[in-house]
């Protein structure tokens, strides 16, 4: 072989691997492959079996489904959906609860614009960041942290929290999203929707209000997949379904009132909410505080060294010193008023069935009318980000739990 032959070998060699390499980090996934990220708030892992759900029953048989999709600790809003944003525990992205306090920061509530704006409050990388930083559009309609700038950066396009929004309008931004030319056009859109948790919460999961939500939202996803499908990139998008966590039962007659045990003056920090609270007593009453919370029936307490390690919470400066959770159907808070703790809530033991939610999935990535294992929600960022061929950050998740999921 002569010296001119060798020299075209090496060229072709390096321009082999670099080929590979750019596969291997995703641009030639991403140049024709989509996402689309739906939420429903607190849509039970077993509302497709137990109410009529025809079309997300269709997905499931077009796709996959899991079993149930298990959320993170503790099974609340926020710390969920910001854990499927970024494939972390909420002791390590900061979401540790609905409210908690930083002591640098103050407070964190979902209802305070000013700190779910702030996004000094959210640490590791949501997907739209990750995507962004490639090169990749992102678009989110009221997922958790895309309001804030994270790391500086926020979906290239995004709407403002407003509970007035309907589904339908949500579902018409979206196709407009998609069918903008290619150089403007999202790969990734992350969609939110605060229902069935609203109605569930004031009559309970099983209730027939509970009933008529679910299945109304089921027809709304058929509306959404019929449009869909008359896209001309409908073949490249991968639609994933799923909830953040599910719903229990509650009444009034199962409800521990903390005012006819402590005095909220011994604490210099209560944080959370029914039914897990996150207490910081003043020195001079820590092991006073201690002694009376174990001694409530109904009611689980740690010290932060004592928090199951299945948790993966308690590290966090955010989370307080004491953690109290109730046995699951109980409700605690400071108030008299028990009446109004009746209905549904969540919060719990993750790995309780009533706390878990669904993931239902269809497209290109996907295999065909396959049911998966139970998986946690931390892996959800590492399904996108490998369907979007990006580099993903340094998560909690991982890929290899749920690759049966894929052709």
């Amino acid at each position: 072989m002569n010296k001119f032959s060798r020299n075209i070998l090496k060229v072709a060699f390096v321009s082999f691997l670099l080929l590979i390499t750019t596969v291997g980090f995703g641009q030639s996934k991403s140049n024709d492959t989509y996402v689309l990220l739906i939420s429903l708030d607190a849509y039970r892992w077993d509302y497709p079996t137990v109410f009529n759900t025809p079309n997300l029953n269709k997905i499931a048989k077009k796709g996959v489904k899991a079993k149930s999709l298990i959320s993170c600790y503790p099974s609340k809003t926020f710390p969920n959906h910001y854990s499927i944003a970024t494939g972390l525990h909420p002791n390590n992205h900061g979401i540790v609860n609905n409210s908690f306090y930083d002591k640098e920061l103050g407070y964190y509530a979902i209802g305070n614009r000013k700190s779910v704006e702030n996004g000094n409050f959210y640490f590791g990388e949501p997907i739209w960041v990750t995507a962004e930083k490639q090169g990749v559009k992102s678009a989110s309609y009221f997922w958790v942290g895309s309001e804030a700038p994270i790391q500086g950066i926020q979906p290239t396009y995004w709407k403002k929290y407003s509970n007035k929004t309907t589904f339908e309008q949500k579902i018409d931004t979206v196709i407009h999203w998609f069918s903008l030319p290619e150089s403007e056009r999202p790969r990734l859109v992350t969609f939110y929707h605060y229902q069935p948790d609203w109605t569930s919460h004031d009559y309970g999961p099983l209730a027939k209000e509970t009933r008529m939500v679910a299945e109304q939202l089921d027809s709304l996803i058929g509306v959404f997949m019929a449009k869909i499908e008359k896209l001309p990139i409908a073949k490249k998008i991968n639609v994933i379904v799923l909830s953040d966590h599910g719903m229990a039962d509650i009444s009034n007659d199962k409800y521990i009132n903390l005012s006819n045990h402590l005095n909220k003056e011994w604490f210099s920090s209560i944080t959370g909410g029914n039914p897990v609270y996150s207490l910081q007593p003043k020195p001079e009453f820590y092991a006073q505080a201690l002694e009376k919370l174990k001694k409530i029936e109904h009611l689980k307490v740690w010290e932060r060294k004592d928090i199951p390690k299945r948790y993966v919470y308690g590290s966090s400066s955010r989370i307080n010193d004491i953690l109290i959770e109730t046995e699951l159907g109980w409700s605690v808070a400071w108030t008299d008023d028990k009446e109004k703790y009746t209905g549904g809530t969540h919060g719990y033991d993750n790995l309780l069935p009533e706390m878990q939610g669904i993931f239902i999935a269809k497209g290109p990535a996907f295999k065909k009318g396959f049911v998966h294992e139970s998986f946690m929600n931390i892996n959800v960022y590492p399904i996108i980000a490998d369907i979007l061929g990006l580099k993903p950050a340094k998560v909690d998740g991982n890929l290899d739990e749920v690759k049966g999921l894929f052709k």
